[in-house]
């Protein structure tokens, strides 16, 4: 639902009463993740999208016949059908649950202290209950990235359990569903078995935006940093050359550093989202830089330099007794094999990499593949149905590629009925200088 969370805190200032629509499980091919939202107010305004167009207008029906009814929350499936694909089905071959509820903004105090939470920047999440007691689905509470919560499932078994669950999936910056008072099912589990009820929760994150650490103030860097603010990251690049390292230079960086790469690498702040693309092509800043940031809990490392370049860095990283473990997360040379050349070229070639790291994604041209392109992920956030690695050596080499396979790869054995609709079971200015 955050994707439209500017509308949804104006919808609640007014007081205005709308039906959500939240994705609360995809399976297969579906173009859009789980927590994505529409909503529809009582005048028919609809903002958001949960399928990309495939099945809007179901959607908006319902959300439609929510808002006239007052109904309890309900569950709809969308999925491929034969006889009705290209009516409200998803074309695209996979299959979506929908969690349809009405909201009244003055009963959910908590998500409009939320959705300010998350215009204001702040780190959060929402945690939305989608399977349980009938009188708590669609109830929402807000958990910031520390202190106080606001809301309750109502015990407190169950609070700590989402809680902790919740916060652990801010820190990844992860939406995912997860369970408490009771395992099984492909949500995450907190194993509680104190808990006196089996919930179902969808936690909604909201998360400070990942970080991309640039080393090296050169006309590729700037490039990338434009690249990378594209893509969502906060961008830092730093040189221990001033002159190089001007905010002029580097307009599309949130922060240009002056200093030594190492130094402003152990004093900053990394987690497993972060970014290191390391551009200096000089040995005295490259190994000290490379020789800690592997050593850190961060997404991806890479490096720019030719082969022979790469080489030489490879074996004074052994000289300086960097184990084989840590070597290999290193890429290098950086980026993809997409023929580029300009510092433009040179950047998608590098995010390209990055994306398909972060993802779990081959690399590979998709007309290669079989079976879905978009994968649900699984309870460790990799994408099911992917078994191929892609192996740029042998990209480089000019050797063939083997196929993509891998099981749940292809259309499901047995269409689905387009859409099946049921109520929710009731059961169980930037430069800075570092040292």
């Amino acid at each position: 639902m955050l994707n439209i969370a500017d509308t949804l805190h104006q919808w609640c200032r007014e007081a205005r009463p709308f039906a959500l629509a939240t994705v609360v499980h995809v399976s297969g091919s579906a173009p859009l993740p789980v927590g994505t939202a529409l909503a529809v107010d009582k005048d028919g305004t609809a903002v958001g999208s949960i399928s990309g167009g495939c099945v809007e207008a179901a959607v908006y029906e319902l959300c439609q016949q929510m808002l006239a009814d007052r109904g309890a929350p309900a569950r709809a499936r969308f999925g491929y059908s034969d006889d009705d694909a290209f009516a409200v089905g998803l074309t695209c071959g996979g299959e979506i649950d929908v969690l349809v509820q009405r909201v009244e903004p003055g009963a959910e105090p908590h998500l409009v202290a939320a959705l300010e939470a998350v215009l204001a920047g702040r780190s959060c999440a929402v945690a939305q209950v989608i399977d349980g007691p009938g009188e708590l689905v669609g109830r929402t509470f807000h958990i910031p990235d520390e202190g106080a919560h606001d809301g309750t499932p109502g015990e407190e078994n169950e609070d700590r359990a989402v809680v902790a669950q919740a916060r652990a999936l801010l820190r990844a910056g992860r939406t995912a569903r997860i369970e408490v008072g009771g395992g099984g099912g492909e949500a995450e589990s907190s194993g509680d078995s104190t808990c006196p009820r089996k919930l179902t929760v969808l936690v909604h994150v909201h998360a400070a935006r990942p970080r991309m650490l640039i080393f090296g103030a050169i006309d590729f860097a700037a490039a990338l940093s434009q690249a990378g603010s594209f893509l969502g990251y906060r961008v830092t690049v730093c040189d221990a050359r001033p002159v190089f390292a001007t905010a002029a230079r580097f307009p599309h960086a949130d922060e240009v550093v002056t200093g030594w790469p190492h130094r402003y690498l152990a004093a900053t702040e990394v987690d497993p989202r972060t970014a290191v693309c390391v551009l200096t092509h000089d040995t005295k800043f490259d190994i000290p830089l490379l020789r800690l940031a592997l050593t850190l809990p961060v997404g991806y490392v890479g490096a720019m330099g030719s082969r022979r370049t790469h080489d030489r860095r490879i074996d004074l990283l052994r000289e300086a007794d960097v184990p084989e473990e840590q070597l290999a997360r290193l890429n290098s040379p950086i980026g993809l094999d997409l023929g580029a050349r300009t510092p433009e070229e040179t950047a998608v070639s590098i995010t390209a990499e990055i994306i398909a790291r972060t993802n779990h994604g081959t690399g590979l041209p998709l007309s290669r593949g079989t079976g879905p392109i978009h994968r649900p992920a699984d309870a460790g956030g990799r994408l099911v149905g992917r078994d191929a690695v892609m192996d740029i050596g042998t990209v480089a080499a000019g050797r063939p590629i083997a196929q993509i396979t891998g099981p749940g790869d292809g259309v499901p054995s047995a269409p689905t009925a387009s859409h099946r609709t049921s109520p929710v079971s009731t059961a169980a200015p930037k430069t800075s200088s570092s040292p």
